[in-house]
């Protein structure tokens, strides 16, 4: 006889391990301490690469599963070569990510079947800021940004709505772009 053990998955997502790490968590708080790392290289103009391979979670250094390298350009009309997204491109791609992951965990400890999640974002830049000819009343980063998500599943529109919002109250991207967070830049030369 044979016992087959089913890893229970709602949208993806291991909820056992989900309830498992929130238990976990409670218990021993200091393991949500977590330090998320890259490193860049320029590569020329305005062009440079990005790679991640490690970060500090849970009291231990831990390495992802594979090492991803990204990189980043400005736009041609940005003087630019236009050989990847542009860093500011990269904020908008980090808050759908953050929002849509929120998404399908809220949903699966909810046991809500999701059938469909897709998001549009939009940001808003002027570029009087980034180029100093603003008199300091433009700011350099993006004037607003604004996710629209279409979302389906096995839940009343108010339900869906919910998830949303409960993803948006705990995203770490969200909280990023729209609270103050600090910022230090060191420089070594030679």
């Amino acid at each position: 006889m044979s016992i087959t053990t089913e890893n229970p998955r709602t949208n993806g997502v291991d909820t056992a391990a989900l309830f498992a790490t929130l238990d976990a968590v409670k218990g021993q708080p200091e393991i949500a301490k977590f330090q998320f790392r890259t490193a860049s290289t320029w590569l020329g103009g305005t062009h440079s690469r990005s790679r991640f391979s490690g970060f500090y979670g849970a009291m231990q250094e831990l390495e992802h599963k594979h090492v991803t390298e990204v990189d980043s350009d400005h736009p041609v009309v940005l003087v630019g070569q236009d050989e990847a997204p542009s860093p500011v491109e990269y904020v908008l791609h980090a808050i759908a990510a953050c929002l849509t992951a929120g998404i399908a965990n809220v949903a699966a400890a909810r046991g809500v079947e999701l059938t469909k999640v897709s998001s549009t974002v939009e940001g808003d830049i002027d570029l009087l800021g980034i180029l100093g000819l603003s008199d300091g009343s433009v700011r350099n980063g993006y004037q607003q940004i604004k996710v629209t998500f279409h979302i389906e599943g096995d839940a009343d529109d108010a339900t869906l709505r919910a998830i949303v919002e409960q993803s948006r109250r705990r995203s770490a991207v969200y909280d990023v772009l729209t609270q103050p967070t600090p910022v230090s830049i060191e420089v070594t030369t030679g």
